[in-house]
Formats: structure tokens, sequence, C-alpha cells
């Protein structure tokens, strides 16, 4: 059993060491380059990508073919595609080979945890007190992607796609190596509808369940603006504090944020027990809008600190409502529509919202940027502004009773 949870740590961690290669730095990358104006419309691929395609993918893999090789291929995909864009400096070269890798790539991390469960449920292991523990080696993937990258010196180099390129080599070749994972028979018959996750839908008539899913899409707008523009943004400060460990280090700092991220999932059923799922959520409205701000407030000298605890309050702000979300669904919807009910919430946070934030960071980014020097501050003010005004709405409009017996 040993063996077994050990190779799917491995798969965990591989697949996260990809995303690392080049996620947080990629922004830094794009600036060095001369498109900076465009981050935002890069990073925005992979909204599109988790909006259409886990589902399209979904379908294959639960009809046709096995999680793993489905996998493997799409990571061999992946390979070919990252190794084509760290050739290129022309932006629509590299917006195209991107959105290829995003199209491969994003539906990945939903098919790693399925063949997971797949695996853990032949061995006869309960997924949900197993899985965890392989799953956090993924985030330390992440973070060992980003220290490599950032002692490396390959912040601003193509070399980081080359880093992610060969993982995903290594990975797809190692997926074809995993236990079998068929299609289901259960799911070979299931209506497409069903498949689709259309069925879902249906909870939208209950006003509780809409209000939350509209505020799904209003915070997925925060999620992915400070991995786009963190990178960059920290080495704005290159002239003026050049020997400080933020910016030397520029990485390895932002990776504290992933370092909470680990460290807070582990304190989200205590606080779901005592607060109830609207206060944890409105927790996490509160810990963007101190992200935001204390980026707006801090600096790699005197405002250290305010950096720091921007890092520290990420976690927070990440898995409050990600990971609190996703046990809410869990809990307030019949047996029958919760795997299409999460699928959903994944589309509208880490797709739609993601889509809408991306492009307006970049509207906004751009407008307060001339000759290349950015008013961080006002941008950074403008975010945290705008968490707010939704944290307000969601105390106001999201009606929701804590009954501590279902937490």
């Amino acid at each position: 059993m040993n063996h077994i949870k050990l190779r799917l740590t491995i798969l965990q961690f591989i697949e996260f060491f990809i995303w690392g290669s080049w996620l947080i730095s990629f922004g830094n990358y794009m600036f060095s380059m001369g498109m900076g104006d465009k981050i935002g419309t890069l990073f925005a691929t992979a909204g599109i990508a988790s909006f259409i395609m886990p589902t399209i993918i979904g379908i294959i893999a639960d009809r046709w073919l096995n999680s793993e090789k489905l996998l493997g291929i799409l990571h061999l995909l992946g390979a070919f595609f990252l190794f084509l864009a760290s050739k290129t400096s022309d932006f629509s070269h590299l917006y195209l080979l991107m959105f290829l890798n995003a199209m491969v790539f994003m539906p990945t991390i939903g098919l790693s945890y399925s063949v997971c469960y797949s695996i853990l449920n032949q061995r006869g292991l309960h997924p949900v007190r197993t899985f965890p523990p392989i799953r956090v080696w993924g985030t330390v993937g992440f973070i060992v992607a980003m220290w490599i990258v950032n002692l490396a010196g390959w912040g601003t180099s193509p070399n980081q796609l080359l880093l992610a390129s060969a993982s995903a080599l290594i990975l797809g070749l190692y997926s074809f190596s995993l236990p079998p994972s068929p299609p289901t028979k259960a799911m070979k018959k299931g209506s497409l509808i069903s498949t689709l996750g259309l069925d879902a839908l249906v909870l939208l008539k209950e006003k509780k369940m809409a209000v939350f899913f509209v505020f799904a899409v209003l915070l997925g707008v925060c999620l992915q603006i400070t991995n786009s523009y963190g990178s960059t943004f920290i080495d704005s400060f290159r002239n003026d504090y050049p020997n400080s460990f933020a910016v030397k280090y520029n990485n390895i700092f932002l990776s504290l944020s992933q370092i909470s991220e680990a460290l807070f999932i582990l304190a989200i059923p205590f606080f779901l027990r005592r607060f109830g799922i609207k206060t944890v959520i409105l927790m996490s409205f509160a810990a963007w809008v101190l992200r935001f701000g204390f980026f707006g407030i801090g600096n790699p000298g005197s405002g250290m600190v305010w950096l720091t605890l921007s890092m520290i309050i990420y976690g927070m702000a990440f898995d409050f409502f990600n990971i609190s979300g996703s046990l809410f669904i869990e809990q307030e919807t019949p047996a029958r529509f919760r795997s299409s009910a999460q699928g959903m919430l994944m589309m509208v946070t880490n797709g739609l919202g993601s889509i809408l934030g991306n492009y307006s960071a970049e509207a906004i980014i751009n407008h307060y940027t001339e000759n290349s020097v950015t008013n961080w501050s006002i941008c950074w003010f403008i975010f945290a502004g705008y968490a707010l005004i939704i944290g307000v709405a969601f105390a106001f409009l999201f009606r929701y009773h804590h009954d501590s017996g279902k937490s």
C-alpha cells in the first residue's frame, strides 16, 4: 500500500511542479520581452481552458479512454507546446502555444485527482482520508519548481518553459506506467446532459445557490491577479531596492503564499465547524482586501512587513473560498447533482471569473502605466476596493443559517 501511495505522491508532485515552473515568474518574463501590456491576455488562456476543457476531457475519460492514458497523452502534448513556446519571441505565436498548453494542462489537474481516487478505491483505501497527504506534495512540487527557477536565475528566461516542458515529458511517460483507471460502466451509460454538468443548473432555481454561484464568479475575478502580476510588481522595485531579499529572490519570496495556502487548508475544518460557511467566505473576502491592500502599501524596504503579511494572508484568501466553497456544495446539494455542481463551481471560478479578472486587471494596470512605469499602489487599492465591495454585498445578500452539526 505504501508503494502505491508513493507512486501517486510522485504524480501529484510533478503535476504541480510543471505549473510552478512558469506560472508565477512568467509575467516577469513577458515584461522583459516587451509584452508587459499583454500579461492579462495571456494568463486568461488558463481561464478559457478551465471553462471549456475539463468537461470535454471528463467525457472522454468517463466513456472511452483510461484516465491514466489520457493523462499521459495530455502531458506529452503539453511538453511539445511548452518546448515550442520557449523558442519564440513573437506574442501571437507565444499566445497560441500557451493557449494550446492551457487547453491540455488545465484539465490534467482534475484528471490527476480522478486517477488517484480510482487507484486508491481499487486498493481499498479511503480517498477522503488518504488523498490529502498525497495532494500536499503537489503544493510542495509547485514551491520546489519556483525555487529552482529563482535560484537558477531563470525568472526572465525561456528556460523556465524548458523546465516545465521536460517535467511534462517525464510525467507523460510516467502516467502510462500507473495502474489502469478504466471508464466506469455507469458513466458509459449515463446521459450526455448529466456528463456535461447541465443538470446542476436546476440548483440555480434556489435563491441561496444562485447567489452563491454569482459571488463565485465575482470572487473568481480575484484569484489569479497576484499570480499574473505579483512577480512583475516585486521586480519593479529592482532599482530602488536592488539588494532586498524579495527582489533578489523574487520567486522564493512569493512562494510564501503557496506555503501559507498549504497551512490554511489544515485550518478549514475548525473554522467551518466554529463559524459556518458564510463567515468563512466573508473571511476570504476580507483576506483578499488585505492581500491587495498590503501590496498597495508595501515595498521591499521599510514596507517589507506589509509584503510579508500579504504572502501570509494569501492562504486564507484562496483556501477559505475555494476549499470551503467545494465543501458547501458537497453538503448543500442532492447527491445526484454533486459532481455536476462541483464542475460548475470550477467553471465559474477558475474559468469565467479568471477570464474576467485577468482582462480587467490588464486594463487597469495598463491605464496606470506610463513610459513603462506602473503606479502599482493605485492598482492594488482598486483591486482591494473591489474585494471590499463584493464582500459587503455578499454579507447582505447571502442568507445561510449555520448548523454546527453539519460541518
